[in-house]
């Protein structure tokens, strides 16, 4: 499967260490993993980086389950913002009307995925997480990296028993020092309408959060691709 430009890595060729218990009992029916390509200035790889994801938020659970949690808890799904802002979302009653619109397109982004946000803080409860410890921004001042759009696939690959999409997006050092990457987060743009008002409410929220094992240093002109790969196997 080709996701913008290319793919340029196998997603079987970087060995991870078993989880302490149970992936020698049974085939896993659905995983994550989190990939680093590191290139120098002239776009050589120096290095790749592999590890488990395992860290969906909670409102990446919420968001699959919004009539069950309104029923439970009685009041509105609240969905928060990278900016600590909340969505308030009610499931169709008699009394209120509301739609999730996903993605937002309000902003005009060109995907659902907003951003494959990095820092170079972490957190120790990734399902309360709702935006990154220390995120950093884009730009190419001192602590920024360039990021470049998110790539996004345009259909699932089949592969014998496996089934698998990727995203990834690119992060280039321009800043003149050498920046460190602690962790990293999907960032979705989620919009909620009442309809009663033609009201839209919105924002940009953390779905996917991962502290990397190893934090890596970019130095000035290096760059970085981050692939998150979902698979299911049969």
């Amino acid at each position: 499967m080709m996701i913008g430009s290319k793919v340029d890595y196998n997603i079987n060729d970087l060995y991870i260490p078993k989880d302490s218990k149970g992936d020698n009992d049974y085939q896993k029916s659905f995983s994550a993993t989190l990939t680093i390509i590191i290139r120098n200035k002239e776009g050589n790889i120096i290095k790749k980086y592999k590890q488990k994801s395992h860290s969906p938020t909670a409102n990446f659970i919420a968001l699959m389950l919004p009539i069950t949690f309104y029923n439970n808890l009685g009041n509105p799904l609240a969905i928060t913002t990278v900016s600590g802002s909340t969505i308030n979302y009610y499931p169709n009653t008699n009394t209120y009307y509301y739609e999730v619109i996903y993605p937002n397109n309000l902003n005009n982004y060109n995907t659902y995925i907003v951003n494959i946000m990095v820092g170079s803080g972490s957190q120790s409860n990734p399902y309360n997480a709702y935006n990154l410890n220390a995120p950093i921004s884009n730009g190419s001042g001192t602590g920024q990296l360039l990021y470049s759009s998110p790539d996004t696939p345009t259909e699932i690959t089949i592969s014998d028993n496996q089934a698998y999409f990727i995203v990834s997006q690119s992060l280039t050092n321009q800043s003149g020092g050498t920046i460190t990457i602690s962790e990293i987060g999907i960032i979705t743009s989620i919009g909620i309408m009442y309809s009663y008002t033609v009201t839209m409410y919105g924002g940009n929220v953390l779905v996917w959060y991962d502290v990397l094992s190893s934090p890596i240093s970019l130095s000035n002109g290096q760059s970085a691709t981050i692939y998150y790969t979902f698979s299911i196997n049969a």
